[in-house]
């Protein structure tokens, strides 16, 4: 694994939350590890477990924010429709540069189809722990991830990643958690020996790896560097202002800057293709969604090639979507996930969900 393991980790302040999250008090940190905030007006969340097959399925509640300890850190995650148990729930990873907030837009509708949903805040992201230095491998992510969707006691799950949280999901699905997922999504993933763009979200990125990077980049040029790249992800090629503020100014201090070079020099092309390479022995239904205009993450040769490996799979092209997909398309994104999951169908003659297959 990276050098980076290796050194003792500080603690990092959390950043304050983003005016273009869901609401700021719903989304405020919880200050006991597995406890849950509810939002203004909303009573308590319940414990995560399954519901009675005897009771109708609960209607969706405002999403909340819980806290919960993997190997060494705390991961901060937004839980939306709790009630629903956690027996077949929707896990959604992000990309780089983003955090859990990215999949706003599409919580209500995933909520919908009578699951739980859980989008996580990778290590180093949002408002789960930033040490530094750490191993924010997709290797890295995938055994905190293992630990934390083990204690949620998150079985039977659809699991969702998008971009570089689609190699985070290969990890888990074809390594550390394949028994307890019954459903894979892989949204503009990285894969096989891609494992970052050569310009993007940073421009010149192989140079970015450098360990020295940082120390001769000042913090101020490297969010103008954002600001400049990251839009290139969109296939419009520009962002609303909200949504380029959200995605840059969680960099916007000395450990963001050490913190975003640290996980771009872990973007490496051997840890992908170690999983990858493993995606044809899946067992599980798959279901890839890919914007036509990514330019990132590219349809060819990336998503056709892993929609000729993975044996029980479809997919699902998104037409004038980049890579940036769910600032492109969420509706869209939304809608196929949604269809793909589907309801939770109970089980004859036992408690809890199961997935229909």
């Amino acid at each position: 694994m990276s050098d980076d393991r290796d050194e003792q980790p500080r603690d990092i302040p959390h950043p304050e939350a983003r005016p273009d999250q869901l609401d700021p008090t719903t989304l405020e940190r919880p200050t006991t590890a597995g406890q849950i905030t509810p939002g203004p007006g909303l009573t308590p969340a319940r414990a995560v477990e399954n519901v009675s097959t005897d009771l109708p399925a609960p209607m969706p509640t405002a999403p909340d924010r819980g806290i919960v300890r993997t190997i060494h850190y705390n991961l901060s995650y937004i839980v939306h429709n709790a009630g629903a148990g956690p027996r077949g729930a929707i896990v959604l990873l992000h990309d780089l540069p983003g955090g859990a907030y990215v999949w706003a837009p599409l919580l209500d509708r995933l909520a919908g189809t009578g699951r739980a949903v859980y989008a996580f805040d990778l290590l180093g992201y949002g408002d789960s722990d930033h040490p530094w230095p750490s191993d924010t491998s997709i290797w890295g992510h995938a055994d905190g991830l293992e630990y934390a969707l083990a204690a949620l006691r998150l079985t039977d799950i659809v699991l969702v990643g998008f971009g570089l949280g689609g190699a985070v999901a290969q990890v888990l699905a074809s390594r550390l958690y394949y028994d307890r997922i019954a459903r894979l999504v892989l949204i503009n993933s990285y894969g096989y020996l891609h494992a970052y763009a050569p310009d993007w979200p940073l421009p010149e990125m192989t140079k970015r790896q450098d360990p020295e990077a940082p120390k001769h980049t000042k913090t101020d040029q490297a969010l103008a560097d954002l600001r400049k790249t990251v839009p290139l992800g969109s296939a419009n090629n520009k962002l609303p202002a909200a949504a380029l503020d959200a995605y840059v100014q969680m960099w916007n201090s000395e450990i963001g800057k050490e913190l975003i070079f640290q996980h771009v020099r872990l973007m490496l092309p051997s840890y992908t293709n170690s999983v990858s390479s493993y995606l044809r022995t899946l067992e599980f239904p798959t279901l890839l969604i890919w914007g036509e205009a990514d330019t990132v993450t590219p349809l060819d040769p990336l998503g056709r090639r892993m929609a000729r490996e993975i044996p029980d799979n479809r997919l699902e092209v998104v037409p004038n979507a980049g890579h940036l997909i769910l600032d492109d398309a969420p509706d869209a994104v939304a809608r196929f996930v949604a269809d793909f999951a589907g309801a939770p169908a109970t089980a004859a003659g036992g408690g809890g969900f199961v997935v229909a297959r």
